[in-house]
């Protein structure tokens, strides 16, 4: 597998992220290594909060909310997905399978972190990524937070609004990933946090995750994914893991997926589930202080 790092020089001086990056290699799953990376707040010996990021952002994501959960005490860890952020990025979009990505975060987080009594906090694909993770390595959580996400199985039709995307990443010639997190938020994004997001990708030659990750949904029930989705839904769905379901007030292409979890998940039932106002898609970045205070108030 051929792999790509951006360069060290692209995270300079972010805006508000002044965190040290972690690293570890991990199997690529075809002989080879990847660089995975990640970034920490909070007590080392805390109980930690797994936060994943999704498409096509990095966790720079999450960089106004870990700041409250480690002075509520929490062990906090956001890596990047392998493609995006600072973690290597393999250069053909056929080097990414949902599978894969659920393998390289496995490794991060059993093999390398050797975590226990986790939070998974799941947004985007980071749930798709870690909703898997959870149903596989149920003996590694304690609790779930799912957040403007889902678990498609493709069994039931995608929204329009979701195509539209993946069409318009399947379609742009000079993708730019910022502009997908100003369409996805309800805020405005300022030039210096645009420019975070476009770090990662300093040429077109980095953006084969970017450019794969929305051609991984399962959108028909025959889909590579699809049975192994299917039998992380029953996992879940009879468990008794506390979970907290935290979406925002205008996400089109999630929203209807919080009155599913709500209702699915027995650890939901008894739970004061937020809606997060003013918020789009990308929530951390519009209301990350909202998100994290209910967070706190979940885990208390």
């Amino acid at each position: 597998m051929q792999t790509l790092r951006t360069p060290d020089e692209r995270f300079a001086d972010l805006p508000g992220f002044g965190y040290a990056p972690h690293y570890a290699d991990i199997a690529d799953g075809e002989g080879g290594k990847l660089r995975i990376a990640w970034v920490e707040d909070g007590p080392a010996h805390a109980a930690p909060v797994l936060m994943l990021h999704g498409e096509p952002s990095w966790s720079f994501l999450y960089r106004r909310m870990m700041p409250i959960l480690a002075a509520a005490g929490h062990r906090v860890i956001c890596p990047d997905l392998v493609g995006f952020g600072r973690s290597d990025k393999p250069s053909r979009v056929e080097d990414h399978t949902y599978a894969r990505h659920v393998e390289w975060i496995r490794q991060l987080v059993v093999d390398v972190l050797a975590l226990r009594s986790a939070t998974l906090v799941g947004q985007d694909w980071g749930g798709l990524i870690g909703l898997r993770l959870v149903a596989e390595n149920p003996e590694v959580f304690a609790r779930l937070v799912v957040a403007n996400t889902g678990l498609p199985t493709g069994d039931h039709p995608m929204p329009e609004v979701w195509w539209q995307f993946r069409r318009a990443v399947e379609a742009s010639p000079d993708l730019q990933v910022s502009q997908f997190l100003v369409a996805g938020c309800r805020r405005p994004l300022d030039d210096t946090v645009r420019a975070a997001y476009d770090a990662p990708f300093p040429d077109p030659s980095y953006l084969a995750g970017p450019r794969a990750m929305p051609t991984l949904v399962p959108t028909a029930p025959d889909d590579p994914a699809s049975e192994d989705n299917r039998a992380a839904w029953q996992v879940l769905t009879s468990t008794s893991m506390p979970a907290l379901v935290a979406f925002s007030d205008g996400d089109p292409i999630t929203g209807a997926m919080a009155p599913v979890f709500q209702a699915a998940l027995p650890g939901a039932k008894g739970v004061e589930h937020p809606l997060i106002a003013d918020a789009g898609h990308f929530l951390q970045e519009d209301a990350g202080e909202d998100l994290a205070g209910a967070i706190v108030a979940f885990l208390d």
